[in-house]
């Protein structure tokens, strides 16, 4: 068995790759960013405001930066000045607390039922067996007045053939009705995935 040295992913033209490096200057890149996606929006015929989407921007790579994914991005149609989705990808090691990692332990470990059993299958995707989890949970308040926001997850948890790592993929939306082109979205960006190995 092998490390994973690499990982690769491909998205579409949508997804704004976040600055998650320590040393990334997450103002400047919000700013650059927010008048890149202005301007391709206004060359499709939408004007957004660029301060609301600078704003959200530096959140979403800020949010993002707490975890330290391997990957991270938002979803920034034409048109949309907040995103409608973030995925992040990561690796998950072997430790002495789980010195080896299968489908059943990522299963367990990544799911929950905070509203109602989570959608649990198994399936193959290029670089090997995965599962895939859908499920809801509920997201923070953004007032005390205010009720919780449902948060939407499709979380790929992959078996790379020939690793002893393990490859977790989580895409989250709170936007109401975007079920179906989200699950198509992941099931579609999962299938791109690729790991290289030391």
């Amino acid at each position: 068995m092998s490390d994973i040295q690499e990982c690769g992913i491909v998205v579409p033209n949508d997804w704004v790759p976040l600055p998650i490096e320590p040393a990334d200057d997450v103002r400047g890149w919000s700013k650059r960013t927010a008048a890149e996606l202005q301007g391709r929006s206004k060359g499709a015929g939408y004007n957004i405001n660029q301060s609301t989407l600078r704003r959200d921007l530096r959140s979403r790579a800020e949010d993002s930066r707490s975890r330290e994914p391997f990957y991270a991005f938002c979803l920034y149609p034409d048109g949309f000045d907040v995103a409608l989705a973030t995925l992040e990808v990561d690796l998950i090691h072997p430790d002495d607390t789980v010195p080896e990692i299968t489908l059943d332990w990522l299963a367990e470990t990544f799911s929950t039922d905070d509203f109602g059993p989570p959608n649990i299958s198994r399936i193959e995707l290029p670089i090997g067996h995965a599962v895939r989890i859908r499920q809801n949970f509920a997201a923070g308040k953004r007032s005390r007045r205010s009720p919780g926001i449902l948060m939407e997850t499709l979380t790929y948890g992959v078996l790379p053939t020939g690793a002893e790592t393990a490859l977790i993929l989580l895409m989250s939306w709170t936007v109401p009705g975007l079920s179906e082109e989200m699950e198509k979205a992941a099931d579609s960006i999962a299938e791109t995935l690729t790991v290289g190995f030391g």
